[in-house]
């Protein structure tokens, strides 16, 4: 695929997530949300719709996230922008240096990832941050998709029990085929499907919940994704990307409008 083909592609994917309407719960949700916003945001036009990956598309780190947040991704149309998540993940992204800085309020702020990609099971915001199982199963194509355009991933990092439970059945259909039993997730939780896939790493999600009550310090998320960093290494073949000789690009994010 050319420069320009890969572009249109990714192009093309994030118009149809942003497009999306297979799950009326969650499109109503979104869109009340949007239309009562919080306080603290009452003079901004929410994106109010499902949200696209974003980050590096030659990235060799895949995040996976639960969901955009009400207010923060489903406010700003970028995952993990203008929420506390998101300055938590941004931050230490950045005390790695993979991030050009360390917090993300906005999808026009000029943020650019190295080497990391970042995606969520969910694309809509969802009551109580809860996605039902089908839900997240009819927006798992999306994932693939990304997959597919993602060539150059040596490890998934999940964040959180969710994001750990939805990637089975997404590297279940990279695969085509059986995949090794996967182990329950905890902070550390490590999981080899196959040695053509990538090692899938399990880390608390930088939700409040987890950060404030001290579940998970800025000390423990740094060092998960480092030690996730270290673990990843190049597929022998990576089922769906290897077919496509895709080319690296710079950074891409859905910018539907």
């Amino acid at each position: 695929m050319s420069r320009p083909g890969r572009a249109a592609a990714w192009k093309g994917l994030a118009e149809e997530v942003a497009a999306c309407e297979r799950c009326p719960r969650l499109r109503r949700h979104c869109r009340e949300v949007a239309e009562r916003k919080r306080r603290a945001y009452a003079g901004e036009t929410y994106w109010g719709r499902p949200v696209p990956g974003f980050g590096d598309p030659g990235a060799r780190m895949l995040l996976v996230g639960l969901a955009p947040g009400a207010h923060g991704a489903n406010r700003t149309g970028r995952i993990f922008t203008g929420d506390s998540s998101g300055d938590f993940l941004f931050a230490a992204l950045h005390r790695l240096g993979l991030a050009s800085q360390p917090g993300s309020r906005s999808r026009d702020d000029g943020l650019t990832l190295a080497g990391v990609f970042i995606t969520a099971v969910a694309r809509c915001a969802p009551p109580g941050n809860r996605p039902t199982p089908e839900e997240v199963a009819r927006c798992r194509p999306f994932l693939i998709r990304e997959l597919e355009l993602l060539p150059g991933i040596e490890v998934i990092v999940a964040l959180g029990g969710i994001a750990w439970a939805g990637i089975r059945p997404v590297l279940e259909r990279c695969a085509a085929g059986a995949i090794a039993r996967q182990p329950r997730f905890g902070h550390g939780a490590r999981w080899e499907p196959r040695p053509d896939l990538p090692p899938v790493r399990g880390i608390y999600h930088p939700s409040r919940q987890n950060t404030q009550t001290g579940r998970l310090t800025a000390e423990m998320f740094d060092a998960a994704l480092r030690d996730a960093w270290r673990d990843g290494r190049r597929p022998a073949s990576w089922p769906l990307a290897a077919a496509r000789g895709i080319l690296r690009d710079r950074n891409v994010e859905g910018r539907s409008r």
